[in-house]
Protein backbone atom coordinates (compact mmCIF):
# COMPACT_ATOMS: atom_id res chain seq x y z
CA UNK A 1 0.00 0.00 0.00
CA UNK A 2 2.52 2.23 0.94
CA UNK A 3 4.50 2.06 -2.58
CA UNK A 4 0.74 2.42 -4.37
CA UNK A 5 0.70 6.21 -2.12
CA UNK A 6 4.44 7.28 -3.19
CA UNK A 7 3.50 6.20 -7.22
CA UNK A 8 0.53 8.49 -6.93
CA UNK A 9 1.68 11.12 -5.49
CA UNK A 10 4.47 11.22 -7.75
CA UNK A 11 2.73 10.48 -10.82
CA UNK A 12 0.59 13.37 -10.02
CA UNK A 13 4.07 15.33 -9.40
CA UNK A 14 5.17 14.37 -12.90
CA UNK A 15 1.88 15.66 -14.57
CA UNK A 16 2.26 18.92 -13.03
CA UNK A 17 5.89 18.80 -14.53
CA UNK A 18 5.66 18.48 -17.89
CA UNK A 19 2.47 20.54 -17.93
CA UNK A 20 4.38 23.34 -16.86
CA UNK A 21 6.89 22.86 -18.83
CA UNK A 22 10.21 21.42 -17.52
CA UNK A 23 13.56 22.58 -17.78
CA UNK A 24 15.80 21.79 -20.65
CA UNK A 25 18.82 19.15 -19.54
CA UNK A 26 21.24 22.40 -19.13
CA UNK A 27 19.30 23.45 -16.38
CA UNK A 28 20.10 22.07 -13.11
CA UNK A 29 16.49 22.85 -10.68
CA UNK A 30 17.13 21.42 -6.99
CA UNK A 31 14.19 21.28 -4.42
CA UNK A 32 16.25 23.70 -2.58
CA UNK A 33 15.56 26.27 -5.07
CA UNK A 34 12.22 26.65 -5.81
CA UNK A 35 10.95 29.55 -7.63
CA UNK A 36 8.35 32.22 -6.80
CA UNK A 37 5.32 32.14 -9.30
CA UNK A 38 2.50 34.86 -9.38
CA UNK A 39 -0.92 34.22 -8.47
CA UNK A 40 -1.64 34.58 -12.45
CA UNK A 41 1.45 31.72 -13.46
CA UNK A 42 -0.24 29.34 -10.64
CA UNK A 43 -3.24 29.73 -12.48
CA UNK A 44 -2.12 28.88 -15.61
CA UNK A 45 0.31 26.16 -14.43
CA UNK A 46 -2.99 24.67 -12.54
CA UNK A 47 -5.23 25.16 -15.31
CA UNK A 48 -2.29 23.30 -17.87
CA UNK A 49 -1.89 20.66 -15.21
CA UNK A 50 -5.29 19.56 -14.99
CA UNK A 51 -5.30 19.47 -18.78
CA UNK A 52 -2.65 16.91 -18.60
CA UNK A 53 -4.21 15.45 -16.63
CA UNK A 54 -7.50 14.63 -17.86
CA UNK A 55 -5.94 13.80 -21.76
CA UNK A 56 -3.54 11.06 -19.17
CA UNK A 57 -6.80 9.78 -17.88
CA UNK A 58 -8.74 10.36 -21.03
CA UNK A 59 -5.62 7.85 -22.94
CA UNK A 60 -5.60 5.37 -19.64
CA UNK A 61 -9.42 4.76 -19.92
CA UNK A 62 -8.82 3.73 -23.78
CA UNK A 63 -8.17 0.34 -25.26
CA UNK A 64 -4.12 0.19 -23.70
CA UNK A 65 -4.82 -3.70 -23.63
CA UNK A 66 -4.30 -3.64 -27.11
CA UNK A 67 -1.13 -1.67 -27.31
CA UNK A 68 2.52 -3.25 -27.69
CA UNK A 69 4.95 -1.56 -25.75
CA UNK A 70 8.93 -2.14 -26.47
CA UNK A 71 11.55 -1.68 -24.14
CA UNK A 72 14.81 -1.97 -24.18
CA UNK A 73 16.99 -1.76 -21.05
CA UNK A 74 20.85 -1.24 -21.73
CA UNK A 75 21.55 -4.37 -19.02
CA UNK A 76 19.82 -6.01 -16.75
CA UNK A 77 22.87 -6.89 -14.53
CA UNK A 78 22.37 -3.41 -13.37
CA UNK A 79 20.99 -2.58 -9.90
CA UNK A 80 19.26 0.09 -10.46
CA UNK A 81 17.72 -0.75 -14.19
CA UNK A 82 16.41 -3.83 -12.54
CA UNK A 83 14.42 -1.53 -9.57
CA UNK A 84 13.43 0.64 -12.87
CA UNK A 85 12.13 -1.87 -15.35
CA UNK A 86 10.27 -3.78 -12.58
CA UNK A 87 8.28 -0.49 -11.58
CA UNK A 88 8.00 0.03 -15.06
CA UNK A 89 5.98 -2.89 -16.07
CA UNK A 90 3.87 -2.54 -12.70
CA UNK A 91 2.89 0.88 -13.70
CA UNK A 92 2.00 -0.05 -17.60
CA UNK A 93 -0.14 -2.99 -16.23
CA UNK A 94 -1.63 -0.39 -13.72
CA UNK A 95 -2.70 1.69 -16.35
CA UNK A 96 -4.17 -0.56 -18.47
CA UNK A 97 -1.73 -2.38 -20.90
CA UNK A 98 -1.86 -5.77 -20.68
CA UNK A 99 1.47 -7.92 -19.56
CA UNK A 100 1.15 -10.14 -22.37
CA UNK A 101 1.68 -6.83 -24.48
CA UNK A 102 4.73 -5.48 -22.85
CA UNK A 103 8.35 -7.10 -23.81
CA UNK A 104 11.48 -5.93 -21.76
CA UNK A 105 14.73 -7.27 -23.32
CA UNK A 106 18.48 -6.95 -22.29
CA UNK A 107 20.74 -5.20 -24.33
CA UNK A 108 23.53 -7.22 -22.68
CA UNK A 109 25.70 -3.78 -22.93
CA UNK A 110 26.39 -4.43 -26.38
CA UNK A 111 24.77 -1.59 -28.65
CA UNK A 112 24.82 -4.14 -31.99
CA UNK A 113 22.23 -6.39 -29.47
CA UNK A 114 20.43 -3.60 -28.99
CA UNK A 115 20.26 -2.36 -32.43
CA UNK A 116 18.78 -5.37 -33.64
CA UNK A 117 16.60 -5.49 -30.44
CA UNK A 118 15.07 -2.13 -31.75
CA UNK A 119 15.08 -3.38 -35.39
CA UNK A 120 12.82 -6.37 -34.18
CA UNK A 121 10.92 -4.17 -32.67
CA UNK A 122 9.63 -2.26 -35.49
CA UNK A 123 9.09 -5.43 -37.30
CA UNK A 124 6.89 -6.43 -34.80
CA UNK A 125 5.23 -3.06 -34.91
CA UNK A 126 5.04 -2.33 -31.75
CA UNK A 127 2.58 1.12 -31.28
CA UNK A 128 5.32 2.72 -28.70
CA UNK A 129 9.42 2.50 -27.96
CA UNK A 130 10.68 3.07 -24.70
CA UNK A 131 14.74 2.79 -25.13
CA UNK A 132 17.30 2.68 -22.37
CA UNK A 133 20.49 2.52 -24.85
CA UNK A 134 23.65 1.47 -24.48
CA UNK A 135 25.37 3.56 -25.92
CA UNK A 136 24.39 7.50 -25.72
CA UNK A 137 26.45 8.20 -28.83
CA UNK A 138 24.29 5.83 -30.52
CA UNK A 139 21.19 8.01 -29.84
CA UNK A 140 20.90 9.75 -33.57
CA UNK A 141 20.86 6.10 -35.10
CA UNK A 142 18.20 4.94 -33.44
CA UNK A 143 16.24 7.64 -33.44
CA UNK A 144 16.32 7.74 -37.26
CA UNK A 145 15.37 4.02 -37.03
CA UNK A 146 12.57 4.50 -35.29
CA UNK A 147 11.05 7.83 -36.32
CA UNK A 148 11.37 6.43 -39.86
CA UNK A 149 8.87 3.57 -38.99
CA UNK A 150 6.42 5.78 -37.39
CA UNK A 151 6.80 4.50 -33.94
CA UNK A 152 6.68 6.95 -30.81
CA UNK A 153 10.24 6.75 -28.61
CA UNK A 154 10.75 7.53 -24.97
CA UNK A 155 14.89 7.49 -23.92
CA UNK A 156 14.80 7.02 -19.87
CA UNK A 157 17.77 7.04 -17.88
CA UNK A 158 21.14 7.72 -20.42
CA UNK A 159 20.47 11.08 -21.96
CA UNK A 160 21.04 12.08 -25.68
CA UNK A 161 23.35 14.82 -25.95
CA UNK A 162 21.95 18.21 -26.14
CA UNK A 163 21.83 18.45 -30.09
CA UNK A 164 20.25 15.06 -30.59
CA UNK A 165 17.31 16.34 -28.39
CA UNK A 166 17.17 19.79 -30.28
CA UNK A 167 16.78 17.32 -33.81
CA UNK A 168 13.49 16.27 -32.36
CA UNK A 169 12.56 19.56 -31.34
CA UNK A 170 13.33 21.10 -34.96
CA UNK A 171 11.55 17.68 -36.88
CA UNK A 172 8.82 17.89 -34.16
CA UNK A 173 8.98 14.17 -33.53
CA UNK A 174 7.24 12.36 -31.17
CA UNK A 175 10.38 11.60 -29.12
CA UNK A 176 11.45 12.78 -25.88
CA UNK A 177 13.88 12.43 -22.73
CA UNK A 178 12.87 11.41 -19.33
CA UNK A 179 15.51 11.23 -16.58
CA UNK A 180 17.39 13.04 -14.06
CA UNK A 181 20.18 15.95 -14.36
CA UNK A 182 22.91 13.68 -13.54
CA UNK A 183 24.92 17.66 -12.22
CA UNK A 184 22.22 17.50 -9.59
CA UNK A 185 23.52 13.79 -8.11
CA UNK A 186 27.09 14.51 -8.62
CA UNK A 187 26.74 18.24 -6.81
CA UNK A 188 24.54 16.56 -3.93
CA UNK A 189 27.91 13.78 -3.42
CA UNK A 190 30.07 17.21 -3.41
CA UNK A 191 27.86 19.28 -0.67
CA UNK A 192 27.60 15.95 1.26
CA UNK A 193 31.47 16.15 1.99
CA UNK A 194 31.52 19.91 2.15
CA UNK A 195 29.00 19.95 4.75
CA UNK A 196 30.98 17.61 6.88
CA UNK A 197 33.77 20.70 6.69
CA UNK A 198 37.41 20.55 6.20
CA UNK A 199 38.47 20.18 9.91
CA UNK A 200 36.69 16.96 9.51
CA UNK A 201 37.39 15.68 5.98
CA UNK A 202 41.40 16.64 6.27
CA UNK A 203 42.65 13.96 8.22
CA UNK A 204 46.11 14.33 7.15
CA UNK A 205 46.40 18.16 7.84
CA UNK A 206 47.18 19.49 4.24
CA UNK A 207 44.71 21.40 4.07
CA UNK A 208 43.12 19.60 0.87
CA UNK A 209 40.46 17.22 0.72
CA UNK A 210 42.30 14.19 -0.70
CA UNK A 211 40.06 11.81 -2.68
CA UNK A 212 39.61 8.73 -5.52
CA UNK A 213 37.16 8.96 -7.88
CA UNK A 214 35.74 5.53 -9.51
CA UNK A 215 33.67 6.51 -12.99
CA UNK A 216 30.79 4.41 -14.51
CA UNK A 217 30.58 4.15 -17.96
CA UNK A 218 33.10 7.24 -19.33
CA UNK A 219 30.50 7.41 -22.28
CA UNK A 220 27.99 7.78 -20.23
CA UNK A 221 26.80 11.53 -19.93
CA UNK A 222 25.68 10.73 -16.03
CA UNK A 223 29.30 9.38 -15.46
CA UNK A 224 30.87 12.14 -16.89
CA UNK A 225 28.28 15.02 -14.65
CA UNK A 226 28.59 12.92 -11.49
CA UNK A 227 32.48 12.85 -11.79
CA UNK A 228 32.83 16.49 -12.79
CA UNK A 229 30.66 18.21 -10.13
CA UNK A 230 30.24 16.36 -7.44
CA UNK A 231 34.35 18.12 -6.98
CA UNK A 232 33.06 21.57 -8.57
CA UNK A 233 30.65 21.69 -5.52
CA UNK A 234 33.83 20.97 -2.98
CA UNK A 235 35.36 23.96 -5.04
CA UNK A 236 32.41 25.89 -4.85
CA UNK A 237 31.92 25.63 -1.38
CA UNK A 238 35.74 27.15 -0.96
CA UNK A 239 37.46 24.11 -0.16
CA UNK A 240 40.94 22.83 -2.31
CA UNK A 241 40.94 19.37 -3.74
CA UNK A 242 43.51 16.69 -4.78
CA UNK A 243 42.77 13.69 -6.76
CA UNK A 244 44.65 10.79 -5.91
CA UNK A 245 43.31 8.34 -8.29
CA UNK A 246 40.58 8.30 -11.04
CA UNK A 247 39.65 5.14 -12.39
CA UNK A 248 36.50 3.46 -14.76
CA UNK A 249 34.84 0.81 -12.92
CA UNK A 250 32.07 0.55 -15.25
CA UNK A 251 29.43 0.52 -12.99
CA UNK A 252 30.24 -2.86 -11.63
CA UNK A 253 30.61 -4.06 -7.76
CA UNK A 254 33.83 -6.30 -8.30
CA UNK A 255 36.15 -3.95 -10.59
CA UNK A 256 35.42 -1.03 -8.27
CA UNK A 257 36.42 -3.26 -5.19
CA UNK A 258 39.38 -4.30 -6.93
CA UNK A 259 39.96 -0.67 -8.39
CA UNK A 260 39.67 1.02 -4.47
CA UNK A 261 41.75 -1.96 -2.96
CA UNK A 262 44.66 -1.14 -5.32
CA UNK A 263 44.36 2.64 -4.38
CA UNK A 264 43.97 2.41 -1.06
CA UNK A 265 47.55 0.12 -1.08
CA UNK A 266 49.25 2.62 -3.22
CA UNK A 267 47.65 5.96 -1.02
CA UNK A 268 47.67 4.66 2.15
CA UNK A 269 46.18 6.75 4.60
CA UNK A 270 46.41 9.92 2.48
CA UNK A 271 43.08 9.00 0.76
CA UNK A 272 40.09 10.60 2.91
CA UNK A 273 36.80 10.53 0.38
CA UNK A 274 36.59 8.01 -2.15
CA UNK A 275 33.73 9.20 -4.39
CA UNK A 276 31.70 6.38 -6.75
CA UNK A 277 29.46 7.14 -9.74
CA UNK A 278 26.95 5.02 -8.36
CA UNK A 279 25.63 2.79 -5.18
CA UNK A 280 26.91 -0.74 -6.71
CA UNK A 281 30.85 0.58 -7.18
CA UNK A 282 30.00 2.18 -3.58
CA UNK A 283 29.11 -1.23 -2.11
CA UNK A 284 32.71 -2.58 -3.60
CA UNK A 285 34.21 0.27 -2.51
CA UNK A 286 33.22 -0.36 1.12
CA UNK A 287 34.37 -4.09 0.99
CA UNK A 288 38.11 -2.77 -0.39
CA UNK A 289 37.88 0.18 2.62
CA UNK A 290 36.81 -2.61 5.25
CA UNK A 291 39.57 -5.12 3.82
CA UNK A 292 41.97 -2.75 4.12
CA UNK A 293 41.24 -1.71 8.06
CA UNK A 294 39.95 1.84 7.58
CA UNK A 295 36.52 2.73 9.31
CA UNK A 296 33.99 5.06 7.07
CA UNK A 297 32.95 8.04 9.20
CA UNK A 298 35.94 7.69 10.97
CA UNK A 299 38.83 7.49 8.97
CA UNK A 300 37.38 7.58 5.49
CA UNK A 301 33.94 9.17 3.30
CA UNK A 302 32.85 7.26 0.54
CA UNK A 303 29.86 8.53 -1.55
CA UNK A 304 27.55 6.87 -4.01
CA UNK A 305 24.47 7.46 -6.17
CA UNK A 306 20.90 5.43 -6.47
CA UNK A 307 19.74 4.45 -2.79
CA UNK A 308 20.19 0.78 -3.63
CA UNK A 309 18.39 -1.14 -0.46
CA UNK A 310 21.89 -2.06 0.83
CA UNK A 311 23.12 1.19 0.46
CA UNK A 312 20.51 2.73 2.29
CA UNK A 313 21.03 0.16 5.19
CA UNK A 314 24.86 1.06 5.04
CA UNK A 315 24.15 4.62 5.35
CA UNK A 316 21.81 4.26 8.53
CA UNK A 317 24.54 1.74 9.85
CA UNK A 318 27.16 4.39 9.47
CA UNK A 319 29.83 2.55 7.31
CA UNK A 320 28.40 4.72 4.00
CA UNK A 321 28.64 8.70 4.33
CA UNK A 322 25.73 9.35 1.80
CA UNK A 323 24.27 8.47 -1.19
CA UNK A 324 21.47 10.21 -3.96
CA UNK A 325 18.32 8.69 -4.86
CA UNK A 326 17.97 7.91 -8.26
CA UNK A 327 14.03 8.07 -8.12
CA UNK A 328 13.35 4.98 -10.10
CA UNK A 329 9.52 5.69 -8.89
CA UNK A 330 9.02 9.34 -10.63
CA UNK A 331 11.05 8.43 -13.85
CA UNK A 332 9.30 5.01 -14.52
CA UNK A 333 5.96 6.20 -14.27
CA UNK A 334 6.99 9.54 -16.26
CA UNK A 335 8.27 7.30 -19.34
CA UNK A 336 5.28 5.37 -18.86
CA UNK A 337 2.94 8.27 -18.78
CA UNK A 338 5.00 9.78 -21.72
CA UNK A 339 4.27 7.20 -23.81
CA UNK A 340 0.39 7.26 -23.22
CA UNK A 341 0.66 10.95 -24.22
CA UNK A 342 2.21 10.20 -27.13
CA UNK A 343 -0.46 7.29 -28.25
CA UNK A 344 -3.15 9.52 -27.16
CA UNK A 345 -2.10 11.94 -28.91
CA UNK A 346 -1.56 14.63 -26.24
CA UNK A 347 2.49 14.73 -27.10
CA UNK A 348 5.33 15.58 -25.04
CA UNK A 349 7.91 18.06 -24.15
CA UNK A 350 11.17 16.81 -25.40
CA UNK A 351 12.59 16.65 -22.08
CA UNK A 352 10.90 15.71 -19.08
CA UNK A 353 12.78 15.96 -15.72
CA UNK A 354 12.82 14.24 -12.33
CA UNK A 355 14.95 15.71 -9.50
CA UNK A 356 17.56 13.37 -7.46
CA UNK A 357 17.18 13.34 -3.25
CA UNK A 358 20.08 13.74 -1.13
CA UNK A 359 20.27 10.97 1.46
CA UNK A 360 22.16 11.37 4.88
CA UNK A 361 21.26 9.03 7.85
CA UNK A 362 18.97 11.51 8.81
CA UNK A 363 16.12 10.60 6.05
CA UNK A 364 17.80 7.44 4.55
CA UNK A 365 14.83 5.19 6.90
CA UNK A 366 12.40 7.36 4.85
CA UNK A 367 13.77 6.52 1.37
CA UNK A 368 14.62 2.57 2.42
CA UNK A 369 10.88 2.51 3.65
CA UNK A 370 9.98 3.52 0.08
CA UNK A 371 12.03 1.18 -2.14
CA UNK A 372 11.29 -1.60 -0.07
Amino acid sequence: MKKKVVSVILAMTMVASMAMGCGSSSDTTTSDNSTTTTTTNDAVASTEASDAADATADAANGDLADKKVGVCIYQFADNFMTLFRGELENYLVEQGFSKDNITIVDGANDQATQTNQIQNFITQGVDVLIINPVNSSSAETITDMVVEAGIPLVYINREPDASEEQRWADNNWDVTYVGCDARQSGTYQGEMIADLGLDTVDMNGNGKIDYIMIEGDPENVDAQYRTEYSIKALEDAGLEVNCLDDQVGMWDQATAQQLVANSLSQNGNDIEVVFCNNDAMALGALQAIESAGRTVGEDIYLVGVDALSEALEDVLAGTMTGTVFNDHFSQSHSAADAAINYLSGAGNEHYIGCDYVKVTKDNAQEILDMVK
